[in-house]
This record gives structure tokens, sequence and C-alpha cells, in this order.
């Protein structure tokens, strides 16, 4: 999974800074501005300095406070920046949830996940619409094997923001190890259609083939397999009958075999899940959405578009003769809904 340092790192949060910079006195204001430039550069060292003699002129200046922090973990010494953090978390600003999600990670990378999950949460009470709070507690409860909670947080994280391709992956992993293959396989579909491209998108489509071929992830030492409810075993089910039925047929080539098998496992999913009770989550924003895809002429184009995380070469040249397929399902991903309840 992507860390959550580089999450941190990210130029969405810097930018952020430089905006409300403003509202500071016009000396540690300047120096503010020119520790995040070094932040960007990567001089880490360089910035703290800058924001030690903001600090100098403003000794509560929570912007400074907190940059110390941000740049200190960024250069791996996150401990040392916990009581910068703490005077931003008393001081009771915007930046309140900010700190939360930083001291959270600091924990996290410490390995100290107990400290972790309080800081999160606490940061979730300060401010539950910040996104990045559930999706970094989720990855605390993923490594902690409690894949319960993570699902959990990664349902919130992308009701926040259903464009976050780090939350889908969540989700389909942690659905995954619970053994809920239907959800698993619909959360990596979701993801590569979000990052179609990458390694995480390779990975995804390997697990997508794992699912597809009846496999199962490698329980660690001591783990047990877990046991599904009826509508997961329904489900489970379901796939394999789907996958079962279009192994009777033959393909001219891969990427048919992969359309015919997923049209038939969402038409399957969807249909079985318009009937059970309890996860309307999974129900609404998975089955339905992906039911009415099966029931679309875009099939081949999702197909290939899943396939071009592996093979990019096959696809652009697919894509090359194929333009206005491509363009109606980008056209249909656009315009249909997904409701999360």
């Amino acid at each position: 999974m992507k860390s959550l340092l580089k999450i941190l790192l990210s130029l969405a949060i810097i930018i952020k800074f430089s905006v409300v910079l403003a509202q500071n006195g016009d000396d540690d204001q300047l120096l503010n501005k020119q520790a995040v430039q070094l932040n960007k550069e990567g001089k880490y060292a360089e910035a703290v300095e800058k924001y030690m003699q903001a600090l100098k002129i403003d000794s509560s200046n929570v912007y400074a406070n907190y940059g110390i922090a941000y740049s200190l973990l960024a250069s791996g010494k996150g401990n040392e920046g916990i009581p910068y953090l703490k005077k931003v978390i008393n001081a009771n600003t915007k930046l309140t949830a900010l700190a939360y999600d930083l001291l959270g990670s600091i924990y996290d990378k410490d390995h100290e996940s107990a400290k972790a999950i309080e800081a999160f949460n606490n940061g979730i009470k300060a401010d539950p619409k910040y996104q990045s709070l559930y999706y970094n507690l989720g990855l605390v409860y993923f490594r902690d094997k409690n894949y319960g909670e993570a699902e959990k947080c990664a349902i919130e994280s992308m009701k926040l923001d259903p464009k976050h391709a780090g939350s889908q992956r969540m989700y389909a992993l942690v659905c995954f190890h619970q053994n809920k293959r239907a959800a698993a396989l619909l959360g990596f579909c979701s993801f590569i259609l979000l990052e179609p491209q990458t390694a995480r998108s390779a990975e995804a489509y390997g697990n997508i083939q794992h699912i597809l071929q009846g496999g199962t992830l490698k329980l660690a030492p001591g783990e047990a397999m877990p046991i599904p409810d009826a509508n997961t075993t329904a489900l489970n089910l379901a796939i394999s009958q789907a996958v079962a039925q279009t192994g009777k047929k033959k393909y001219a080539t891969p990427a048919e075999l992969l359309t015919e098998q997923l049209k038939a496992i969402f038409i399957a999913i969807g249909q079985l899940a318009e009937k059970q009770a309890g996860d309307d989550f999974f129900r609404k924003y998975y089955a339905a959405y992906f039911y009415q895809l099966a029931q679309s002429p875009n099939m081949p184009a999702f197909a290939r578009l899943l396939n071009s995380a592996t093979d990019k070469d096959d696809y652009a040249k697919w894509l090359s003769g194929h333009t206005q397929e491509m363009a109606d399902l980008n056209s249909w991903i656009n315009i249909t809904e997904r409701k999360f309840e």
C-alpha cells in the first residue's frame, strides 16, 4: 500500500499551507513560505530552521509548529515533532484534524498502533469530513489484520472521496482477506477504473485473475481462513458458477474470455445482491453499478481497460482501432450514478 509518508508529503497539503499563511505577520509569514518551498525541494532540515525562526517571532504560530513536525517526519525524525503537534492540537484551530493525522502517522510509523488509532479517531472527532483520517486509520487496522474495522474505514473514506483510488484498493484487499470474494473482485475492478496502468493496478489485476481461477489469499502462519456468512457464501458461489458456465465455450482471445466471465459474474452478483439484506453499501455502490455495466454494450472496452494493467502494448494496439468504444465507456462512467445507500 502507498505509505502514509507519501500521502502526507502530497503537494496538495503543501499548497494548503501557502494559502493559510497569509493570516500571520509579515516576518513569520515570509519565513513560513520559505520553509514550504524548502519542503517542496526536499530540504527538510533547512525548512525546520526557517520554521524555528518563525517561532522566535511568534511562539504560538500553529503553522510553524505543524511545519516543523511535518518536516521532521519527512526527514525520518517524526518523534521529535510530537511536542510541536501537541501545541497545534491544544490551540484548537483549523489545523487540529491535520495535526492529529500527522501525529497518527508518526505513531504508526513507529508501530505504535494503539496510539495511532487513538490519534486518528481524535482527528475524526475534530473533523468528521477529513477523508485522510479514515484512510490512514484503515491502513493501521489493515496492518494489524483487523480487516473488519479496516473495511469500515475504507467505506467512510470512499464516501468522502469516491475517486480516491487507494481507498478502493484497501476495500478490495481487506474484503479478500475476509474471503468476501465478490466484494473484493468488484473493489479491484473499481480501483483499476481509477488507476488503470500502475504497479498497483497490475497487482490488482493479478488478484482479479486469482479470484476468477478460484484461488484464495495465502494465509500467514497461524492465521485461519475466515468463515463467511450465508450472503457471502452465496456470492462466492455465484462467481464460481459464472466462471464455470463461461468456461464451456471457446473464445478467440483472452480479452473475449475476460469480457464474458465478468459479464456473467456482474449479472449473477447483481441479481443475487438485490435479494440480500444487510450490506447496503456493497449492494448499491458495487453490485448495482457493475450490474448496470454488464447490461450495457461497454463490457468489451471495460475488459480491455482492466487488461491494460498488465499489457499496455496490447491495449494500445486495440485502442488505436476502438477509440469510440473507449469513449463510450468513459461517457457511461461519467453519467452513471453510484449510490452509497
